[in-house]
């Protein structure tokens, strides 16, 4: 706890002397961070493999090559997005002259999950340091290996007044939370976050939650069911199911029911014809928790499990109400319901109706279906006719929203999240030019030019 008050206030006193201030610096110091993970990029494909049972291209697609592509988006942008911009006048206060000055916060604390530890962490890291802000990066503590190796690589580019990485567990978040930062950024799960939550309120801690939910896939009788099914397994099963926008169960249309069945079956077995590839679970705690949601009677495909090795295999779930244990909290692993529905607008209120998921994905061709979940449905962000891409983007934002989360990152929105906009209007300390009109001693007929001008 010591260590940890001492370093930030550190990074405090680095602040306030301007050392992040230099937009050149920053841009250097993230070129710097791109090529040690270029250079280490084998040693972290094998922490991933360790932690979590990643092949290496799975590593590379859904972490190292994401951060990559953040990084050299927030070198490309960042000039831009730094520059004061001048915004127009109110014909009543010419000649006034406003503009806008993005600042850092200050010391950011940024608090990673252990499913995505690399992406999830470095991502936010990026931004955080783009924005001109110092870092305590907490990583997620489960995911020991990657932990390690990406303490090593922030200590080879940044100094601890600028970033300093903390790994281990529960004592180190109640000491970290316990300290006061000028930002807070978490991803994880509900119960954290809403502790977080409470602990950035006592100081007033500006904060953003990347959180999670039961995001469902539903899918219409007008859908390509081919398709569906393909693009489903794709993004239930990646990363064993570990994967916080994965479509968590999914709702079909009872009249196509049989047949997305068979097309289900089909895509498991043609994307994971040995179901010993799938990705390993975290740990024993979370493979018991979800070893204990397969009811062998509702098991249409896969349901083995391997406690040596921590896999399950690709398994899909029919016969199931909202009743049962496996539809009472977020899966987070590769276990499938399939439920169906019978009218979509009565199914869709019933939805809205339950914690607001982090994302919902809708496979259809039906125009007033797609409208309806566009405009009305309420949800962090989805897809129609895919799943989990729109995590994939630095040219839109991510984020939660009500019980999944609050605030947006990726590409701008990250340079945002991480900055305070400053307004500053500046006037002339000219007499000739003060308007009279603005003060108490204005004549009869000014008060009437004043409400003619602010209708």
């Amino acid at each position: 706890m010591e260590h940890i008050h001492e370093t930030i206030e550190r990074q405090r006193e680095n602040f306030k002397r301007g050392a992040t201030r230099d937009i050149s610096l920053r841009i250097q110091q993230l070129r710097m961070l791109k090529n040690e993970i270029i250079l280490h990029q084998s040693e972290i494909e094998a922490a991933l493999k360790e932690d979590l049972g990643k092949s290496a291209d799975e590593s590379y697609m859904s972490e190292i090559g994401m951060v990559l592509a953040d990084i050299d988006e927030q070198i490309r942008q960042l000039p831009k997005r730094a520059r004061v911009k001048w915004h127009g006048t109110p014909l009543h206060q010419i000649p006034t002259k406003y503009q806008t000055i993005r600042i850092p916060y200050g010391v950011v604390l940024i608090m990673a999950p252990w499913n995505y530890p690399f992406y999830l962490a470095m991502a936010p890291l990026a931004e955080a340091i783009a924005a001109g802000n110092t870092v305590i990066l907490k990583t997620g503590h489960a995911a020991k290996a990657t932990s390690a190796i990406m303490a090593r690589l922030v200590h080879n580019v940044f100094d601890p007044e600028t970033v300093e990485v903390y790994t281990e567990g529960h004592e180190e978040i109640q000491a970290l939370l316990e300290e006061n930062f000028d930002y807070i950024f978490f991803t994880g799960g509900k119960k954290l976050g809403k502790i977080v939550m409470e602990a950035a309120s006592k100081n007033l801690t500006p904060l953003t939650l990347e959180l999670g939910g039961k995001s469902p896939a539903v899918v219409d009788e007008t859908a390509n069911l081919a398709l569906a099914a393909r693009r489903i397994v794709f993004g239930k099963f990646l990363n064993a199911g570990q994967t916080c926008v994965a479509p968590d169960y999914v709702l079909v249309h009872e009249s196509v029911f049989e047949t997305f069945m068979i097309a289900l079956g089909h895509e498991l077995r043609k994307q994971y014809p040995d179901p010993a590839q799938i990705g390993k679970i975290i740990s024993r705690a979370h493979y018991d928790r979800l070893t204990g949601y397969v009811n062998q009677e509702q098991v249409v495909y896969g349901g083995k499990a391997s406690e040596p090795t921590l896999q399950i295999e690709p398994t899909v779930l029919a016969g199931i109400t909202r009743e049962d244990p496996v539809m009472q909290e977020e899966i987070f692993g590769p276990i499938l319901p399939v439920l169906t529905y019978r009218d979509f607008r009565g199914m869709m209120r019933e939805l809205a109706d339950l914690p607001t998921p982090l994302a919902f994905y809708l496979f259809s061709r039906n125009k007033l279906h797609k409208e309806y979940m566009k405009k009305v449905q309420p949800f962090g962000g989805g897809c129609i006719n895919d799943t989990i891409i729109q995590l994939a983007s630095d040219s839109v934002p991510f984020g939660g929203m009500k019980e999944s989360g609050m605030g947006q990152y990726h590409g701008k929105w990250g340079y945002e999240t991480f900055t305070h906009i400053k307004t500053v209007a500046t006037s002339p300390d000219i007499k000739l030019l003060d308007l009279p009109i603005r003060y108490n001693d204005r004549k009869p007929w000014m008060a009437k030019v004043v409400r003619k001008l602010l209708k």
